[in-house]
């Protein structure tokens, strides 16, 4: 059970979106895991961040920078909250698009205490400027604050007090090097295995106070996309379910019923996602076909299919992109219970216009 507050461009309204919304947001600041000892999952990046904790208090120092780099609702900031609370220090929290100039960068970092762990999430949307003041900032703990205009300008140095920078990325690629340079240590988070996912499901629903028994545990974990946040948001919709039409008790009877009244399927797809693929299946024969076309058939925006649908069935196997266009694969077809064209199950990835 560990998330993080990203914001990406899932719609809140989406049951399997990974954006957290205000429900979820109060939701896991109660369910947050306290210390790595509770952390679920993401066994590397535990056991690499563990070393360097232990070593930076045994030395008596502030912990190195870090980078914490994944898809939304995995848990970096969780992990950020972690690293303040293991290294007994206090944590202060912004967001890259909230730093649009170096003035509004400056007055953070002059009023962080010794020791202090900032949390910057999307840290990749910071302005330029502001990124600039940063590298000086992570290297030699000082600032250049530029006083008046023009040729009258001055710099004053300004020293800062030994702190943290904890920098969350969902697009660690549009980091410039520089700026990835200067992180002690890098972690990339991925996505959960069902095993992991009921951990937390079973983890959460004791804390909610909800019973589920291991079957139910199971059936929300195979439908949430590898993601602890939309497993825990599943399991509160869940359990909505059957405290009304059962008995309150979760099993694998109930968490199907509930989660195809909710429209997600044994594999995770939403209403978004099926529509997508109904059309290119059945509309354009399984592609290949322009992503503009494919979203005015399913009556959403380009970027809507292209950001919030795609990557995930991308990642199932269902889609895939490529130069000629959008082009379904036969896991798609099985999916859907549908028998692709002939030429398509051939391989040829062409229909017989001619039915020849």
């Amino acid at each position: 059970m560990n998330w993080d507050d990203t914001t990406d461009t899932s719609a809140p309204e989406r049951l399997v979106g990974s954006v957290a919304d205000r429900e979820d947001q109060a939701v896991e600041a109660a369910l947050r895991p306290k210390d790595l000892g509770e952390f679920i999952g993401q066994e590397k990046v535990r056991e690499q961040l563990d070393l360097v904790l232990r070593a930076a208090r045994a030395r008596g120092a502030t912990a190195d920078h870090v980078l914490l780099s994944g898809a939304p609702g995995l848990g970096k900031t969780t992990l950020s909250m972690i690293i303040a609370a293991e290294m007994g220090a206090p944590i202060r929290i912004t967001s890259g698009p909230a730093i649009q100039h170096a003035g509004d960068l400056a007055a953070i970092l002059s009023s962080l205490q010794e020791g202090e762990v900032l949390f910057l999430d999307e840290i990749h949307r910071m302005s330029r400027p502001a990124e600039e003041m940063l590298y000086m900032a992570m290297e030699d703990f000082r600032v250049d604050v530029i006083v008046g205009k023009g040729p009258g300008a001055t710099a004053i140095p300004l020293e800062l007090p030994p702190f943290t920078l904890v920098g969350a990325t969902t697009r660690a690629g549009l980091l410039p090097p520089p700026l990835r340079d200067r992180f002690g240590f890098t972690a990339h988070m991925e996505f959960y295995e069902p095993r992991e996912l009921e951990r937390v499901v079973h983890r959460s629903a004791g804390l909610l106070d909800v019973e589920i028994d291991s079957d139910g545990a199971a059936e929300i974990a195979g439908r949430s996309r590898g993601t602890p946040r939309i497993a825990n948001r599943l399991l509160r919709r869940v359990r909505d379910y059957a405290q009304v039409k059962a008995d309150g008790i979760i099993t694998r009877e109930i968490a199907g019923a509930a989660l195809q009244v909710y429209e997600v399927d044994a594999r995770g797809l939403d209403r978004l996602d099926r529509a997508v693929l109904q059309a290119l299946l059945k509309l354009f024969g399984g592609g290949p076909v322009g992503l503009s076309t494919l979203a005015v058939a399913v009556g959403e925006e380009r970027e809507t299919v292209e950001e919030v649908a795609e990557p995930f069935l991308v990642r199932e196997g269902l889609l895939a992109r490529t130069p000629r266009g959008r082009v379904a694969t036969p896991a798609a077809w099985a999916h859907l219970g549908l028998t692709p064209p002939r030429a398509t199950a051939s391989g040829s990835g062409q229909q017989d216009l001619f039915g020849a």
